[in-house]
């Protein structure tokens, strides 16, 4: 569990000049940092978000794919630092966090890393280690960097912090008790920090996806009613983050479901909870 030194690429153009220099007059986001950005959401976000005069600070836990990716958002003419991060110590993540921001000062924070795990059909509870890094990835650290990252926002009159949770949170599953109440959580704390945070200028957007066709849910064994595409789901991600949407919930049929779930009574709610069968296969 140890967090590395950030590897600066720094990207130039056919003339040979640094391409942070000719930042275009549209590009409202100086710098944008992604947790997780080795992941399937992630690498597309960071994919999106790299254009010529960007800053991108790159946080994932696989060397080769983050080199890979920094090569590709390069590429397209952005800037790009890169650090290989371990979201389960919280205090080396916050320490790696702190020197980021010192140096370069993001204006959008995604925090998009994240873990989950379901429990076995021939075990009685889930594993307690899985349940502490899920605690850890899922909860702690992200809301410990977010209110950093909302702490040097509000000393620089403004700035965007997005929180990845997921529809799980909605739901009391059985079978995923620590990664659902991990993500509902965030959600609570999306809301509580955002009417705290809007007053100094910085906007918190809670993100919702539901299945979203990503490494993560590959591992899944059953139906992904309503899946989406990894790139599909970061274009919509970056719209509700410039709209400064507090939730977004995707695909639409979630939120038709969210409101019909909350008409069910509670019986017949945890009835149809306790019947879900879903496996994963092995990581």
């Amino acid at each position: 569990m140890k967090n590395f030194p950030g590897d600066a690429l720094f990207c130039l153009d056919g003339k040979g000049k640094n391409v942070s220099s000719e930042a275009s007059g549209r590009d409202i986001l100086r710098s944008v940092l992604i947790t997780g950005a080795t992941g399937g959401i992630g690498a597309e976000l960071a994919s999106y978000y790299a254009t010529p005069g960007r800053t991108l600070i790159l946080w994932g836990r696989n060397a080769q794919r983050l080199t890979q990716l920094a090569t590709e958002c390069c590429a397209k003419g952005a800037v790009v630092h890169t650090r290989q991060v371990d979201l389960c110590d919280g205090a080396a993540a916050l320490a790696a966090f702190e020197e980021d921001d010192a140096t370069h000062k993001p204006d959008c924070v995604v925090l998009g890393a994240g873990l989950s795990d379901i429990q076995s059909l021939e075990d009685r509870t889930e594993d307690p280690q899985k349940v502490l890094q899920l605690g850890l990835v899922n909860y702690a650290t992200p809301v410990t960097l977010a209110t950093a990252a909302a702490k040097s926002m509000a000393e620089r009159n403004g700035g965007h912090i997005a929180l990845i949770g997921s529809v799980a949170g909605f739901y009391e599953m059985p079978f995923s008790a620590a990664y659902s109440s991990s993500k509902s959580g965030l959600a609570f704390f999306a809301k509580a920090a955002g009417l705290a945070w809007q007053q100094y200028g910085v906007k918190l957007t809670l993100i919702v996806p539901g299945f979203v066709d990503t490494p993560m849910s590959q591992r899944l064994e059953g139906p992904r009613p309503f899946l989406v595409p990894a790139k599909k789901a970061a274009r919509v991600i970056v719209r509700a983050i410039a709209r400064g949407q507090r939730e977004y919930i995707f695909p639409w049929p979630f939120r038709v479901l969210r409101v019909v779930e909350r008409l069910l009574p509670q019986k017949l709610r945890e009835y149809i909870l306790l019947r879900l069968a879903v496996g994963q296969k092995e990581r």
